[in-house]
Formats: C-alpha cells, structure tokens, sequence
C-alpha cells in the first residue's frame, strides 16, 4: 500500500502536468491512507477548482480550515468556492478569516472587491425624524448551538457545537430525509434543530456521538458519491463529487512535463497493492489497532491509551466508563506469568 506521502507527491505531479481528475483522486486515496490533514483537503479542493466542481471544493475548503483555522489558502479557496457558487455571505466570511491571517495577500482584497461588487452590503439608512417613528421588529433569537457540516463520499458529518452537555439530555432521531437533534438541559432553554435534509439518507447506517465540546451526527448518504451543496433541501441538483474519468490519451502534454507517464497504470497497480496487501504478525496487530484508534472518538482513545499504558501492554479498553476512574492492572495471557525486571 503506498505511503500518504508518496501519494500527496503524485497528485502534486500530476496537476503541476494539468491533469486535475487524477490528482484529484489521487489526493483522495492519500486521505484515505491515513489521518486526514489540513493540506490535503485544501490542495484537493484547489484541483476541484479547476475542474469546475465548486461545491465539492467548497466542502474540502471547509473542512481543511476546520482542521487547521490558520491556513490562509484554505479559507482563500473556500472563498473562490463560494463566490462560484453564489454563496457571497460564506465568501465574504471566508475572506475576512482570512485576511485576518495573511494581511500582506493581494489575493483577498482583491476577492472582496468581486464580493462586494456582486453582493454589495446593505447601507444603513441616514437616521430622520421619520425614520425614528417607525417600530422596528425586533430580531429572531440566535440559536443556543451553532452548528455547520461537511461531505465526505459516502457520509454527511453534521456537528452542533454544544459543550459540556450530558448524553441523557441529547436526543437524535433520523428518518428518511430528515433529522432531529434536541438538547434538553434543565433549567435551560431547549435547542432543536430539525432541517429537512439536502438528500435521502439511510437511518439505519446513521450514528452520532456526544463528546466533551460537540455532538457529533453522521449521515449515511441514500447516493454515495454525491456533494451536499448545502445541510438542508433545496431544488438545486445534486452534485455528483467523482470527475468523469478523462483518456489516457486525451491528455496534454506540456514541455515541464517530466516524461510520460501512464497513470492509469499507476493508479491500477495502486488500488491492486491496497487489495492484495496482507499482513502477518506485529504489523497485522498494529493495523488492527491503528483502524481502532482512528475510527473511536475521544472518549475511546482515552480509554485505550489508559488501560494500555496502566496495564503494561496486557489490557486494551475502548470503555472509558469501565476504565477512566480506576487503575488498569496487568493481566498477562494464559501461561505466561508477569515478571517485574530489575535495571
């Protein structure tokens, strides 16, 4: 199986040579391969850029600044995103963030400008004694959470930043094409959020969890492969998120261009070592526990980590009710007895 870094080189290589669609799913294979990070999901959104597929990089964009908020060219290329998309108030935040980070990047004064041009902020109206008469309603209540969302393949992943808030006070239900999440704390003013969604989804697939500063809810797409362009439903057309797969021989080549390379072949022998790869022994055991550790939320790390560390080696937990307030002790297998060594 090819490292995430030798993967990330290859889709570099392979937009520097313009073809997009490859370097696009070669980004998506190295996410794949490890632990997602910041700098691929805004290079993959970049490549989504050029092939016009805004919404798919809109999503990249936001879920690379997500991962990393100080990444300027990850709110940049959420910006250029949502600008061709119509989303001007996303834009417009996107720009703010950051230039707020990059003040010396021509870049964002220049997107603002496009911004305001084509969705100039409203003026405040010049205070008169007429207008002093008029009742001004008062505005609707913000919600108690603030909420936002991404897309991956095969999965919506909604998050409601709620913090501190005890599981037995969290309800969420899923239906077809809906989702309700309630939080219903005593003493406080209840928070719903009940959209209609983007798309159908499959309840029975769909998860969520309650962590220590969110809650955390994931979606099962009805369609894998399609862009959510937005949470909740509107008469937009879904997006599909995979490029239609272009020629070998179609292709350009340039003069920068590093020789030929088939990448069709590439990518085949790629996706062939993933299949066939089998491992045997310690590196058997530790992927085992790596796809443990990388699927769990915070809760299980902690508790693996605990009783791992505690135990020596002999315990694995990923019940952090069972473990979190006692000490872990060795437990050796069948046979073998527990020596303490002398240094």
């Amino acid at each position: 199986m090819a490292a995430p870094s030798e993967l990330e080189h290859k889709a570099k290589e392979a937009f520097v040579d313009d073809d997009f669609a490859l370097a696009a799913a070669l980004y998506t294979q190295a996410i794949a391969a490890g632990a997602p990070t910041a700098a691929l999901h805004a290079d993959r959104a970049q490549a989504y850029i050029k092939m016009g597929d805004f919404a798919a990089a809109a999503a990249d964009a936001a879920r690379a600044a997500e991962l990393d908020p100080a990444m300027p060219r990850a709110h940049l290329r959420r910006a250029l995103a949502c600008v061709k998309l119509g989303q001007y108030d996303a834009a417009r935040a996107a720009v703010e963030a950051g230039a707020a980070l990059a003040p010396g990047d021509a870049r964002f004064a220049q997107l603002m400008e496009e911004i305001d041009a084509k969705a100039p902020k409203p003026t405040p109206l010049a205070e008169t004694p007429a207008a002093t008469a008029v009742a001004v309603p008062m505005p609707t209540d913000k919600p108690k959470y603030r909420h936002d969302y991404y897309n991956s393949a095969a999965e919506v992943v909604v998050t409601v930043f709620a913090k501190g808030v005890a599981p037995e006070h969290v309800a969420v239900e899923f239906g077809e094409q809906t989702l309700s999440v309630s939080v219903e704390v005593p003493g406080e003013a209840p928070y719903h959020l009940q959209p209609r969604l983007f798309a159908k989804i499959v309840p029975a697939n769909c998860r969520f969890a309650v962590l220590s500063t969110k809650i955390e809810v994931r979606l099962a797409k009805a369609q894998p492969g399609t862009t959510w362009t937005s949470l909740e439903f509107t008469n937009k057309p879904h997006v599909a998120a995979a490029a239609p797969k272009v020629a070998a021989a179609q292709r350009p080549s340039y003069p920068s261009s590093k020789g030929k390379k088939d990448w069709d072949k590439i990518e085949a022998e790629v996706k062939k070592q993933e299949k066939e790869e089998k491992l045997e022994g310690d590196a058997a055991a530790n992927k085992f526990f790596q796809d443990i550790y990388g699927n769990a939320d915070e809760d299980m790390r902690r508790a693996m980590m605990k009783s791992f560390v505690e135990s020596n080696g002999t315990v694995l937990s990923t019940d952090w009710k069972d473990v979190g307030s006692k000490k872990i002790e060795a437990s050796p297998p069948e046979g073998m007895d527990l020596r303490k060594w002398e240094y």
